[in-house]
């Protein structure tokens, strides 16, 4: 009997270490050897192996284990090259690793790759000026792959800024050790922080909207573009097409650049009456008006910059430049950005364009070809991307002013008789959030609709990892209203958003006392929202959304809303607040009291952190309503 029991303890035993061995984790590199042993290199930027620490002008690096680490910074970020693992066989769940340096998706990355396929993919978290050198954990899921050889190739094929990847600690482990990165190359416009209803491109930088023009049925959207970089650079024109704001298609570039340098912003109009005699078929000719930077490529190098024009009669398809470009000369030193419009009553163009600092001048033309100075604007606290429109005062249309808008978000209140805007109110501050730029308004929307839809850059956002860089702002309504201090701009989403409400999945609440330790929303969870909620503060000193770890608070006593660092006055009107919120993957954007107010701000939220709540502190608050809608996304195939 005893000899049994023995047998069963060893059989016991021996089972228990053979699991303890099966789930130790196995080290696939730590990088601590001189060199580089059986993995395979190409190239200079790895060097001969592994670094130990910074390398000669690189910044403080951290974040590694031990003393060595992969570091691609050797020759700096102009060399480039390859680490090629031995084959491997996956004998665990996870893979877990240590990664940091460039972010750019396919040029400075890790890949596992399986029978020859790329199958899972990780970058640094950088693409921009004033990033750090840390290494961060990070893990695969592997699972699906077990028992099939493997290799690991670590690649630096990018000369450019960040153009580098640091890597350290490659283990195989039945545990995560870091961000659970999602794995294999994400389906386009389905990346982790790709905004799912605001506007982004495919790929590579996107800054300030352009040419917003409506045509056929077809918004379209111009943007500055980078065709061949996740930076700044090598400005072109990128176009894309909508029917309703939200559905977008990318077309190809529309504008490159010349001889006369690379395309700075603008605007585009519909020629209605073939003022430039460009028309060649029966379609109505579109013209868009660029500025030519001169100096920004060796093509253009000692080029001023001038205004260009170009034009298309296949509803935007091709675009052809005009062959006596520039239509005007320089005016002042990086003079640019113009804003075209048709004044009916004088029966010309007018382009607002901005000169320097913060000079913004008016100029005429019969035929968007040639053009003669109308007036200065004297300076009000903006420079860069003007725009010049007509609003009624409360939807009277026979009561207007015109707006004059400056890239920062001030404008002024005025008139304009066709040769002079003149200032009757302002400057006043518009948007007050941390990411909203260079908003331009639409031009050619049909009388039958009458309204003035801007949609501005939310410039500075951060997007690790992704293939696309910066987003546009949600498409919005501008509405001139009266106020006990005077007429004030007003903007709120443009009412097509509602098209994205995922059916059966609004929460709505009515009457409800929100007490100390109340939340209506704990059941809820997403990353896409369109919240609204019109309440009385009553005895609360504070209501706060908590919006995937990011708050949004409205401060009672002191009658502020409160959002990522920034506040702006909000008082009650007949002693009740309306607030909406949009929550997209990587940014909110807050509208109070019917727009008076907005707040547009990027974030970047924890990927598993996908709750929202609401919350009172002090006494009870009284809400009238309260609406949480969950919205579906805009890339889908299929329309909701």
């Amino acid at each position: 009997m005893k000899k049994c029991l023995y047998s069963v303890v060893i059989l016991v035993a021996g089972i228990s270490a053979s699991l303890a061995e099966e789930a130790k984790d196995i080290v696939i590199s730590d990088f601590e050897d001189k060199d580089y042993g059986e993995w395979k290199v190409t190239g200079e930027a790895f060097g001969a192996g592994p670094a130990h620490g910074s390398l000669p002008n690189q910044q403080p690096v951290t974040g590694f284990l031990g003393k060595g680490l992969v570091n691609s910074y050797n020759g700096e970020d102009k060399s480039i090259g390859t680490l090629t693992s031995p084959e491997f066989k996956i004998e665990r769940k996870f893979i877990n690793f240590l990664i940091g340096g460039g972010g750019h998706e396919g040029r400075t990355c890790m890949n596992l790759l399986v029978g020859g396929k790329i199958v899972r993919t990780a970058t640094g978290p950088n693409t921009q000026s004033g990033g750090s050198e840390t290494l961060a954990p990070a893990s695969w899921d592997v699972g699906a792959f077990a028992g099939k050889p493997a290799v690991i190739m670590i690649v630096d094929n990018e000369s450019g800024g960040w153009g580098h990847i640091n890597v350290d600690q490659i283990e195989q482990s039945n545990t995560t050790k870091g961000e659970l990165l999602d794995g294999a190359p994400a389906e386009l416009y389905n990346e982790r922080y790709r905004p799912q209803f605001h506007f982004s491109a495919a790929k590579n930088w996107l800054n300030d909207p352009n040419g917003l023009v409506f045509y056929k049925g077809e918004y379209h959207l111009f943007f500055q573009h980078n065709p061949s970089g996740i930076g700044w650079g090598n400005m072109t024109w990128g176009h894309a097409v909508s029917p309703d704001l939200f559905h977008w298609t990318q077309l190809a570039h529309a504008i490159h650049p010349d001889k006369l340098g690379t395309i700075f912003s603008g605007s585009a109009v519909v020629d209605w009456n073939n003022t430039a005699g460009f028309q060649t078929g029966t379609e109505k000719v579109m013209v868009c008006i660029y500025t030519s930077a001169g100096a920004n490529s060796p093509e253009s190098a000692g080029q001023p910059f001038t205004q260009s024009i170009a034009y298309s009669n296949d509803c935007g398809r091709t675009w052809t430049k005009y062959a006596k470009n520039p239509v005007l000369g320089e005016r002042a030193k990086d003079n640019r950005d113009p804003k075209v419009f048709w004044h009916a009553p004088t029966k010309k163009w007018v382009m607002a364009l901005f000169l320097d600092g913060e000079r913004y001048a008016l100029f005429g033309s019969p035929n968007l070809k040639e053009w003669t100075k109308l007036c200065e604007l004297l300076p009000f606290g903006s420079g860069e991307c003007p725009d010049m429109f007509e609003l009624p005062v409360d939807g009277d249309a026979k009561n207007t002013r015109w707006i004059f808008w400056g890239g920062n978000n001030t404008y002024l209140v005025g008139s304009f008789d066709g040769t002079t805007f003149t200032k009757e109110a302002g400057p006043f501050r518009f948007e007050n959030g941390n990411n909203y730029y260079a908003a331009q308004t639409y031009s050619d929307i049909p009388n039958k609709d009458g309204r003035r839809i801007q949609i501005a850059w939310m410039n500075g956002g951060a997007y690790p990892r992704m293939p696309f860089n910066q987003q546009m702002a949600c498409p919005s309504v501008l509405t001139l209203r009266t106020f006990p201090d005077g007429l004030r701009l007003c903007r709120q989403p443009v009412e097509e958003l509602t098209k994205l409400h995922a059916k059966g999945k609004t929460r709505l609440f009515k009457d409800l006392t929100l007490q100390h330790g109340d939340d209506p929303l704990k059941d809820v969870t997403g990353d896409l929202f369109d919240i609204r909620m019109t309440f009385d503060p009553g005895d609360a000193t504070e209501v706060t959304f908590n919006l995937r770890g990011t708050t949004v608070t409205y401060n009672a006593a002191r009658h502020l809303l409160l959002f990522l660092g920034k506040e702006v006055a909000l008082t009650p009107v007949a002693g009740k607040v309306k607030l909406r919120i949009l929550v997209d993957r990587a940014s909110i954007e807050v509208f109070g009291n019917d727009g008076l107010v907005s707040m547009s701000s990027c974030f970047l939220p924890a990927p598993s952190d996908k709750r929202i709540s609401l919350s009172v502190t002090g006494g009870p608050a009284k809400v009238d309503s309260l609406e949480a809608c969950e919205l579906i996304s805009a890339w889908k195939k299929t329309a909701p």
